[in-house]
């Protein structure tokens, strides 16, 4: 393959592209007519710029490693599951557990994420442009998702030591997860995840921060109407 190898889903199958692009050490790649094809651009292990040209269905991007994957159009359940580095940017909305259990890495999602983004974060960090779903944030370890629209119901319901940053209005808080303070160092954060995404115009005084109670990490009987 040469530098700039182009996919048709028409023309291949789903696993004739991945196989290829699991086997490449660099070069760039775009992808026509997926038309919900699952589980696209999967498993990728090296630096490559690939570029997803329409709507993607489950997993897209799922385990992903050092590539640079761009999705121009929406994506099913579990984008960038288990995303250990590297960027993924949907110019579009994305469905219910985006990012699950992503240890690294940036998740860009331009328009809305649906419930359960960013469930059981391990690292990764999440910019979502619009609006995100219930629940988002469930036992999230670490990590950062940044919300510049509204948050659903139970918001980091559970949650553990992620940051959680939202623009807008936040229907209500989950299990042990509570407004915090933002102090120099949030700023700075979300600044740099700001610019990451794009977003450049908008200031980090606009946001409030959330994070851990950290009341239930062990059990307590003090708390036990919490659990």
């Amino acid at each position: 393959m040469g530098a700039n190898t182009h996919f048709d889903l028409e023309e291949v199958t789903v696993r004739q592209a991945n196989q290829a692009l699991q086997e490449a050490e660099a070069g760039s790649f775009s992808i026509a007519n997926p038309k919900g094809a699952h589980a696209l651009a999967c498993g990728l292990d090296a630096p490559l710029e690939v570029t997803i040209d329409g709507h993607v269905g489950y997993y897209c991007a799922g385990m992903n490693k050092e590539a640079d994957v761009r999705v121009d159009g929406n994506a099913g359940t579990g984008l960038a599951e288990n995303m250990m580095s590297g960027r993924v940017h949907v110019t579009g909305n994305a469905s219910q557990s985006a990012a699950a259990t992503a240890h690294g890495g940036l998740l860009v999602i331009d328009g809305d994420a649906s419930a359960r983004c960013g469930i059981s974060l391990k690292g990764a960090d999440i910019v979502v442009k619009g609006n995100v779903g219930h629940m988002s944030a469930f036992m999230a370890q670490t990590g950062t998702l940044v919300v510049l629209g509204n948050a659903g119901d139970a918001l980091g319901d559970s949650i553990y030591e992620a940051r959680l940053y939202v623009r807008g209005e936040v229907a209500s808080l989950g299990a042990d997860c509570i407004e915090k303070d933002m102090g120099p160092e949030h700023h700075e954060q979300l600044r740099k995840l700001l610019d990451a995404a794009g977003c450049e115009g908008v200031e980090t005084s606009e946001f409030r921060r959330y994070g851990s109670a950290r009341k239930l990490y062990n059990f307590n009987v003090d708390n036990v109407d919490a659990y």
